[in-house]
């Protein structure tokens, strides 16, 4: 998995004073935790945008007094108004020990049911795996092709490696449903419609968190 760099400072003091002054001078108090010492710095807000403001997943190399940790992001908290970064929290990465995290869902091929006229819906636009961090992957790559309308694709139907998913085996991830143009076609029959939409209601939304567990 691809890895960005950020440079922070060592925080001797983590009272709320502090923390004000450091969000003034548009730095973002942080923490990694996981390891032997939980280690609070800061950053430069700028230093984010390639981990937040993305769509693909990274590790994170966090320099600090000349020591270099790896780690993902944990959590991140934003200003409800105007969308300020005002707190990061990052795990420690070991290679010996397994972690959480979202990673996108890239779909690829064109499905026979939309050539047929009907409609893909992705549920997941990430999807959440545990695995060690040398077997994290930049991105699961879903085959659509063979769908037809009415056909769906499971979380257990995706092949992995070294890896296992957080989800139940029967999540939805891509679905190919009716269309009216389809349905003027005669795709498929009403009740299998019926049946698609039925099941769409118990799907798990797409999650767009960039953080990881």
């Amino acid at each position: 998995m691809k890895s960005i760099t950020i440079q922070g400072t060592k925080r001797e003091s983590v009272g709320k004073k502090s923390t004000k002054a450091l969000r003034d001078a548009e730095l973002v108090p942080c923490v990694v935790y996981g390891g032997a010492e939980t280690l609070n710095f800061s950053a430069e807000e700028r230093a984010f945008k390639g981990l937040v403001y993305t769509p693909e997943a990274h590790t994170v190399s966090i320099e600090v007094d000349g020591n270099t940790i790896p780690a993902v992001l944990q959590d991140i908290q934003f200003h409800p108004l105007t969308d300020k970064i005002l707190h990061a929290d990052f795990y420690q990465l070991a290679e010996d020990k397994p972690v959480v995290m979202e990673v996108p869902v890239r779909l690829t091929g064109r499905s026979k049911g939309v050539v047929a006229g009907g409609s893909l819906r992705q549920s997941f636009r990430k999807l959440k795996l545990r695995a060690l961090p040398g077997n994290l992957p930049d991105e699961i790559v879903v085959d659509v092709t063979a769908l037809k309308i009415g056909s769906k694709l499971y979380v257990g139907d995706i092949k992995t490696n070294n890896f296992t998913f957080m989800h139940p085996e029967n999540a939805v991830v891509v679905a190919v449903k009716m269309s009216r143009t389809a349905m003027k076609g005669g795709g498929a029959d009403e009740d299998e419609d019926e049946e698609e939409s039925a099941g769409a209601e118990g799907e798990t939304p797409a999650t767009e968190e960039t953080s990881a567990e």
